[in-house]
């Protein structure tokens, strides 16, 4: 093809901007949909509990995702400040998935257990007040919001539809599991569950 017809044709260029792009793309991402490491969950790996779930989507809801990312890199830099890299199959389950770079806050992938539940609840509720230089909003309503419990049950049956294995049980338990719950202690429970599979490991 003459390079200069390409060029003058810009219906033509963005074919093949287009085509290289897909081929490129699809170059790197269908060989990971025959890898276990990317297809697989962690050993020992189980489905987030109903009032995890119900704290995934405080998370989600409030923007905590736009400055926390959940994808430590394997930088030796980050690595040291906040744990093992982030695996494939710790996000097996997540739908969606918050892997990023986003770094307005600390990366949250490693977080679980790192601080206690009353801690949380301190930051969430007022961060300034154990980390006076944050700029981190506060979120004390989340203390007076109920978790919608009817719901629960519809939301793990729609992940079990996407893979993750939920039980009959699970399922029919969910309401009472969050019932009376509010939002903080949902996302406190999300928050401590983050991570701790592979941190833990030697």
């Amino acid at each position: 093809m003459n390079h200069a017809r390409l060029e003058k044709n810009i219906g033509l260029l963005a074919l093949m901007m287009v085509l290289a792009i897909s081929v490129g793309g699809l170059t790197q991402i269908v060989p990971l949909f025959f890898q276990d490491v990317a297809t697989q969950p962690v050993l020992g790996m189980t489905p987030r509990t109903a009032l995890e779930v119900e704290g995934r989507d405080v998370f989600i809801a409030n923007g905590c995702v736009g400055c926390h990312s959940q994808m430590i890199r394997p930088l030796r830099a980050e690595t040291e400040r906040y744990g093992h890299y982030s695996v494939a199959g710790e996000s097996v389950w997540d739908h969606p998935f918050l892997w990023g770079s986003k770094r307005t806050g600390p990366d949250l992938a490693r977080v679980g257990g790192r601080y206690s539940d009353a801690w949380h609840v301190a930051h969430l509720t007022d961060p300034r007040s154990l980390v006076p230089e944050s700029v981190m909003p506060a979120y004390p309503f989340l203390a007076n919001t109920l978790v919608d419990s009817t719901q629960t049950p519809r939301k793990l049956q729609a992940l079990r539809t996407l893979g993750v294995p939920y039980t009959e049980a699970d399922i029919e338990g969910a309401e009472a599991a969050v019932w009376g719950k509010t939002e903080l202690q949902a996302l406190v429970a999300y928050l401590q569950g983050l991570g701790t599979l592979i941190k833990d490991r030697p």
